[in-house]
This record gives C-alpha cells, sequence and structure tokens, in this order.
C-alpha cells in the first residue's frame, strides 16, 4: 500500500473551523470552495476510472443538498464539458437544495444536462458512480431517498468514488452506518478526516487521495484549527494517502 507522509488527519469539528475560516476571515467563498473540490473530483474520476478519456462515458452523479452535493454537481458539469454521458440524481426537491447547489442545478438545467428527481426509482449503470450525498454532514444512519439511493449505488456493480466521506460512514469515529456507500476511492477535502484510519472505515472507503481546494496554510495553524500543514500539494493538487493498487478498478 502507498501512502504519502506529512499529511495530517483532522476531526470534523476541525474541519468545519477550517471552512468558517476561509469564510470570515480570508473571504474566501462557499462557492469558490466547491469549486476548487468538484474540479478535482471530476480531474480524479477522469484518471481512476476512464482511463484519461471521458467523452461518450456514462456516469452517475448522487448529488445531496449542501456543499458536498454541490460539489458533486461540479463535477457533473466538468464531466459534461468534457464530453461525458452524465446523469444526475437529487435527493430532494430542488427548493430543498442550499443556495451554492441550486446555483449548479440551474447551470445544468441551461446546459441540459440530464437531472433525475427524488421521485424516480433510482436505475443506476455506467462507467462510474459519484457518491456526493452526505459528506461531513452526516448525522446518524442514512435515512428516506439518501439511504435508498445508497442502497441503489452499493447493489449495481458500478465502481464508485465518493466525495470527502463515503455516504454513512461516520468522519469523526469511522463508524459504519446501514447503509454506507462501499467506495473503490475516496476524494477527500482539503485533508483526510480521522473516522477514515477505522479498519472497518477503510473497507468503505477504498483507496483514499486527498483534494487542494485553497485552504491557506496560516490558516491551519490558528488556534480554532491548531495544526501544521506545510505545502503539501506544492506539485500536485490530488494526492493519494493510501493505494490498495496502482489504481482504482475501471470499465
Amino acid at each position: 500500500m502507498v501512502a504519502v507522509q506529512g499529511i495530517p488527519f483532522v476531526t470534523v469539528e476541525q474541519m468545519r473551523a477550517v471552512n468558517r475560516l476561509m469564510v470570515d476571515v480570508y473571504g474566501i467563498t462557499l462557492r469558490q470552495t466547491m469549486e476548487n473540490a468538484g474540479r478535482n473530483v471530476a480531474r480524479a474520476t477522469r484518471r481512476l476510472f476512464l482511463g484519461g478519456d471521458p467523452e461518450g462515458k456514462r456516469i452517475m452523479v448522487l448529488a445531496g443538498i449542501g456543499g458536498t452535493g454541490g460539489g458533486g454537481l461540479v463535477a457533473a458539469r466538468r464531466l459534461i464539458g468534457w464530453g461525458a454521458e452524465v446523469e444526475i440524481w437529487l435527493t430532494a426537491l430542488r427548493e430543498d437544495y442550499e443556495r451554492e447547489a441550486d446555483h449548479e442545478l440551474r447551470t445544468l438545467e441551461v446546459m441540459q444536462a440530464r437531472v433525475r428527481g427524488p421521485e424516480l426509482e433510482p436505475r443506476l449503470d455506467g462507467a462510474v458512480l459519484i457518491d456526493a450525498l452526505t459528506g461531513l454532514g452526516l448525522s446518524g444512519a442514512p435515512k428516506g431517498r439518501v439511504a435508498e439511493l445508497i442502497r441503489a449505488a452499493n447493489a449495481s456493480g458500478v465502481p464508485i468514488l465518493a466525495v470527502d466521506v463515503p455516504s454513512g460512514v461516520d468522519a469523526n469515529s469511522g463508524d459504519v452506518h446501514d447503509p454506507s456507500i462501499k467506495a473503490a476511492a475516496t476524494v477527500t477535502i482539503a485533508l483526510p478526516k480521522r473516522g477514515m484510519r477505522d479498519e472497518e472505515a477503510r473497507r468503505y472507503v477504498g483507496d483514499l487521495y486527498v483534494a487542494d481546494v485553497g485552504v491557506p496554510g496560516a490558516l491551519y495553524a490558528r488556534p480554532e484549527v491548531g495544526i501544521r500543514v506545510g505545502p503539501i500539494f506544492a506539485e500536485h493538487e490530488i494526492l493519494p494517502v493510501w493505494e490498495r493498487s496502482a489504481a482504482a478498478p475501471t470499465r
């Protein structure tokens, strides 16, 4: 298993402090962060699952209502621009989506993207599936439409790339709820989360990568976060934390 040294793991509380400081102190908006995250998720999808060429490949994106879902929607927009055939599955009605995620949905609608509402029975297939359902927003076991989509994703036989944390896995404790996404690979945002090191959680995380979203290095050293992070993304925006193989499964 290949690992990159010097990448710290953070708690959910530390990551939420990072998100607040990004906005309140540095003036880096959620939309900017979401764009960076989604771009790198799309790049990882292209490299790990699509042999470097998305054109004509069928991709499913499961998008929750918040920032993680918004990152998934950015990835969908990017992959469509690269020629992929993308289908987007929503967990709720449009009016329930948070402002930044709704902004992405409006753009995708102008692009005439295939957006499937929560009333439809999920039918998931294709080259790869992107799980952007819950991220850090998980509180207890997934329920309702989110749980339905997780079960459909795991049953599909399609390799899954999780955004930030596989949906259903607790980012702090590593507890794996019923149901939880079983990912071939996870692209976690900014820094990996502490719960991912748990032995059971690792089986659901799959190969783990961390993506740069533009967090200033000095931010991490502030008392609200209290860690030291060097210029880990100086050469690459996506880094392997651990890999079970040279690459994630491809189809």
